[in-house]
């Protein structure tokens, strides 16, 4: 960059974060990262905990890239936590347990942006007087409670000491396709993130208008990448360990009720399984199951911190069925075995019932926005689910193909942002109240 920071781009994800840098002279760049594995601009949303005598309270921690490197050369010693953003809406979710201590939502982000920071270097030393951070347009999760989350996002950012302005993702997104627009447009932005599907409708004025973008109208939905792995975890790995079983009470049979297994649904609740108390309830369960072998699967996937390898294998399924029409799925670790064929096919009817839902809210995007299909003269498809041969079709139905166009997954959004915060008038994108218009 040439001109001052004077502003930055968070574009704070479920499975990925990535921060852009804008400039006065109304460009923006990605923050790259040493990673261990290499320089990179996405940073992993997890955290890593360890206790180690030698550090202030005795846990060190880590975030990113780094967490995961921690986490598999010590999986036994480590507490591993990923797509904690996912809770952030939750009334249900007040504290993770760390090695006995207890950290709410807003201290495991003040951790994560810390660290985050540390491995940025000189890129976020000192930082530029706009922030501007991403917010789904509904937050994941049954029944989220944006207020909160907005309460528990506001207590996070605190920590960086600047004015934070919150925009819709992907109306970051569209501020980054418009720049590559020479006329007027009527766009739609698809965001498909790990907790949410967002969408928004933005008109885009000319090159050099005093407002270059105007949101028409937005929809979301708490289903995206997450929710499809889940799909994945609950055909070929629960039945493994127990779903579908029964358990003997009081001379009776029963089935194992599925609220022991909702926790696999994603990875912040199946970390925090990790604790006394629901280990003490599994192991009353193996007692009374009558496959007592199942029931000690799951056991040891939360004692053992399986969690990570679980997705791993799931998340290398997914990405390889979004180019061929067949894939192999593998999971070996002690005690636990699972291989199996996946056609894409198969995948597509497992999550079947959740495009269709994804549909119906594209539908509300742009009755929000007041324009039929026929309107929109570019569709922008961004986030890693975007990629997924049944998520395109989902547009293909709906628009000409020659109007689809995607690129730069995971990092427009932030891009975007980082755009928006060298705009003379921030406040004309940003969430100012927290008022619920979601989707359930």
């Amino acid at each position: 960059m040439t001109s001052p920071p004077r502003s930055i781009g968070i574009d704070f994800g479920t499975t990925n974060s990535v921060v852009a840098i804008g400039d006065a002279g109304g460009q923006a760049a990605m923050v790259n990262f040493a990673a261990p594995e290499g320089p990179a601009s996405i940073f992993r949303s997890a955290l890593c905990f360890w206790e180690d005598g030698n550090v202030p309270g005795g846990i060190a921690r880590e975030a990113g890239p780094w967490a995961i490197a921690e986490f598999l050369e010590y999986p036994q010693g480590s507490r591993f936590l990923q797509s904690f953003k996912s809770v952030a809406a939750s009334r249900a979710f007040e504290h993770a347990t760390i090695f006995e201590k207890r950290l709410r939502f807003e201290e495991l982000g003040v951790i994560f942006l810390e660290r985050l920071r540390a491995h940025a270097g000189e890129w976020l030393n000192t930082l530029p007087p706009h922030v501007i951070v991403g917010r789904p347009v509904r937050y994941a999760g049954q029944r989220p409670d944006s207020v909160l989350a907005r309460q528990r996002y506001d207590l996070m950012f605190a920590a960086l000491e600047r004015e934070v302005h919150y925009v819709y993702e992907p109306l970051g997104a569209a501020f980054s396709f418009a720049a590559r627009l020479n006329e007027p447009a009527t766009l739609l932005v698809a965001d498909f993130g790990g907790g949410t599907s967002d969408f928004s409708v933005v008109r885009i004025g000319e090159p050099g208008a005093a407002r270059r973008c105007t949101p028409l109208g937005s929809a979301g939905i708490g289903i995206a990448g997450d929710r499809f792995d889940y799909r994945i975890m609950d055909k070929l790995v629960l039945p493994m360990l127990g779903k579908g079983g029964t358990y003997a009470s009081m001379g009776k049979q029963f089935e194992i009720p599925a609220g022991y297994f909702a926790d696999f649904g994603d990875w912040s609740r199946l970390a925090l399984m990790h604790n006394r108390r629901t280990l003490a309830e599994l192991q009353k369960l193996q007692r009374a199951a009558h496959d007592p072998a199942a029931s000690g699967r799951m056991i040891a996937v939360v004692e053992n911190e399986l969690g990570y390898p679980l997705y791993d294998a799931v998340a290398r399924l997914k990405r390889v069925l979004s180019t061929k029409e067949e894939a192999h799925f593998h999971f070996d670790s002690p005690g636990m075995r699972v291989e199996a064929d996946v056609s894409r096919a198969e995948f597509e009817q497992w999550i079947a019932p959740d495009l269709a839902r994804i549909g119906t809210t594209i539908d509300v995007a742009l009755a929000n926005a007041g324009v039929g299909a026929d309107v929109i003269d570019h569709v922008f498809l961004t986030g890693g689910s975007s990629l997924i041969p049944a998520v395109r079709r989902l547009f293909e139905e709906r628009f000409p193909a020659g109007r689809i166009a995607s690129g730069d997954e995971l990092t427009s959004i932030a891009h975007g942002l980082a755009l928006i915060g060298q705009e003379a008038d921030i406040s004309q994108w940003a969430v100012t109240g927290e008022v619920e218009t979601e989707q359930a």
